[in-house]
């Protein structure tokens, strides 16, 4: 299978792969920085708007093209090209060690959940928040340490979360009124830390594996379906473009790495077989 750099960019910590209309959505975290990218043809990210806190992800407001609800800094905000954040909430600012949001997503009903994390990774310190349709932001889960995903079925009724410190992939069933129940543990992973996570159209879950250079998908069961490797130590999250050629795009990490090789920070291009839905919306999806 083969895998390569779509382009000449390299990110410190590039994460939160999204696809939203003809265009590849990413951030690079550490720099504040939301980059978008043409997934049909190679070239150079585009900057649309760097925030003075780290971005963890973002999903597209609807009715309001070119706005974005973000897990950035402490909290929730909504962004767009000027950079300067509406903060929805900041529950973060008063933790007893510094800390930052992390990578999130919305569910099929327009909900935007994110995790949060301690910078020097206090075990148990990190959260997961809620943001419902009408701003109100709501800490849904606690105790986990590096929250990563979450991912949802195209039904928005099974979230996936993993835990990447712990090397562990939750799943939850997700109620009506958006609570987060029966929580079961879906895969381990053995050899390096589950990090950024996607459903795919055949209801299969991909996963990048921080530390490892893999990306797995599973099968709903939770059973090891197929490993993809890659020439990067650290990828970081993962997205299923459709297409004449569906190809699956990776983002990777530098940052840690004490001699980072010529393809760490890449963002991957590979082909698949599978394609996968667009992102969710943050107040309603069609």
């Amino acid at each position: 299978m083969l895998c390569e750099p779509w382009n000449t960019d390299r990110f410190g910590l590039g994460e939160g792969l999204r696809r939203q209309g003809r265009k590849l959505l990413m951030v690079d975290i550490l720099t504040g920085r939301l980059l978008g990218l043409d997934p049909l043809t190679p070239g150079p990210a585009e900057v649309i708007t760097t925030l003075e806190v780290p971005l963890g992800a973002v999903a597209p407001v609807r009715g309001r093209p070119g706005s974005y609800i973000a897990a950035a800094g402490t909290g929730v905000a909504l962004i767009d090209g000027t950079g300067e954040p509406e903060w929805l909430a900041r529950p973060e600012d008063e933790a007893a060690t510094p800390m930052r949001m992390n990578d999130g997503c919305c569910d099929a009903q327009g909900r935007f959940w994110a995790g949060s994390m301690a910078y020097d990774g206090t075990p148990g310190a990190g959260s997961i928040y809620r943001t419902d349709p009408d701003g109100k932001v709501t800490r849904v889960l606690d105790e986990y340490t590096v929250p990563n995903g979450p991912a949802f079925t195209a039904d928005g009724t099974r979230m996936y979360l993993a835990d990447s410190a712990q090397g562990r992939i939750d799943s939850y069933e997700v109620t009506p009124t958006g609570e987060p129940v029966a929580r079961a543990v879906f895969a381990r992973v053995d050899e390096g830390n589950p990090d950024g996570m996607q459903v795919d159209a055949e209801a299969h879950l991909w996963v990048a594996i921080w530390g490892a250079g893999r990306v797995h998908r599973y099968r709903p069961d939770g059973t090891l379906e197929r490993v993809v490797s890659l020439p990067a130590t650290q990828p970081t999250s993962v997205c299923v473009v459709d297409g004449p050629d569906p190809r699956l795009f990776v983002t990777s990490a530098t940052t840690g790495l004490d001699h980072a090789g010529p393809d760490d920070g890449a963002l991957f291009s590979v082909p698949v077989d599978v394609s996968a839905p667009e992102v969710f919306s943050f107040g309603g999806n069609p």
